[in-house]
């Protein structure tokens, strides 16, 4: 139940209900134990406007939220950093995007640890990539239905080739656009064969299939294609990583909708205090998430 509906059912007023909750949340998850930890992911969420952030690490293996910092960047992990130290857990892999500020962060305070890039973070950077891309080459290609057949390929571009519908002809509409366009057809292909680097039988495999992905791009003569493999090649340890230790800031993406699925049914949380302890224990949720 909402507190709304136990206080009207119980016919007190909703604070009280919501300070006994805080008081057995602050009980129960204040201060998460972190003596163990071993694998983590670090990300952000943005829980409302004006540039307001929340800075979220989990615990890997439980699921737990085991941190809940103010703001995002370097600067929010700082109270982390000196509870880790307290707890003298040894972490040995960090799951993060592809952040400078977080790469700096981990690199100082976990010299020992293995950076793991999440792939999907990469995916969706070339994602981005290819959609600019194919908007520039939209304005300027001057045949009028080659415009047209480029501008329907938005979202053909984004998907996988199994997961196109046959029912609105979308295969064919994508490979007339790619007939039309060979640049674009290239960066189109060397998204699927970047796709490959996380199927590989073995991190030797993995190590060659991206070296000749970097050569590849780089010689491409296609400038999207060029800064892409320089963005792969600057962070190639950290991508061949995975195969030490195959993690993602994926469960901690699933979370990070939780979370806003949360404060969207409480219609937002004014005690930010209440907030964070909610997501400190958001992983106990066993039922409709309610504020």
């Amino acid at each position: 139940m909402t507190i709304k509906s136990v206080a009207r059912l119980l016919g007190v007023g909703w604070d009280l209900i919501k300070d006994i909750q805080k008081r057995n949340l602050h009980r129960r998850f204040a201060k998460p134990s972190l003596k163990g930890l071993k694998v983590i992911a670090i990300d952000e969420i943005s829980i409302g406007k004006g540039q307001q952030y929340l800075t979220i690490v989990m615990d890997l293996v439980s699921g737990r939220v085991v941190f809940v910092g103010e703001g995002k960047g370097a600067d929010a992990l700082d109270p982390f950093w000196r509870q880790l130290r307290r707890s003298k857990a040894r972490i040995k892999a960090v799951a993060i995007d592809m952040s400078q500020a977080y790469i700096s962060a981990v690199t100082s305070h976990l010299p020992d640890a293995h950076i793991v890039f999440d792939h999907f973070h990469l995916i969706k950077l070339y994602n981005d990539k290819l959609t600019a891309y194919r908007r520039q080459l939209y304005h300027e290609v001057q045949d009028d239905q080659a415009r047209t057949v480029i501008k329907g390929t938005r979202w053909l571009l984004l998907k996988r080739r199994e997961n196109l519908d046959p029912a609105r002809n979308e295969e064919d509409r994508l490979n007339k656009a790619l007939d039309l366009n060979a640049p674009l057809a290239a960066c189109y292909y060397m998204l699927d064969d970047l796709r490959q680097v996380w199927k590989q039988s073995d991190k030797a495999a993995a190590k060659n299939h991206l070296i000749d992905w970097i050569y590849d791009a780089g010689s491409s003569g296609i400038r999207m294609l060029r800064d892409m493999a320089h963005t792969v090649a600057k962070h190639f340890y950290g991508i061949l990583a995975y195969y030490d230790y195959p993690i993602s800031t994926g469960p901690l993406e699933g979370t990070n909708n939780k979370i806003k699925t949360m404060k969207r049914q409480a219609y937002g949380f004014r005690d930010k205090e209440f907030f964070k302890l909610k997501i400190l224990g958001i992983h106990l949720t066993k039922y409709a998430l309610t504020g």
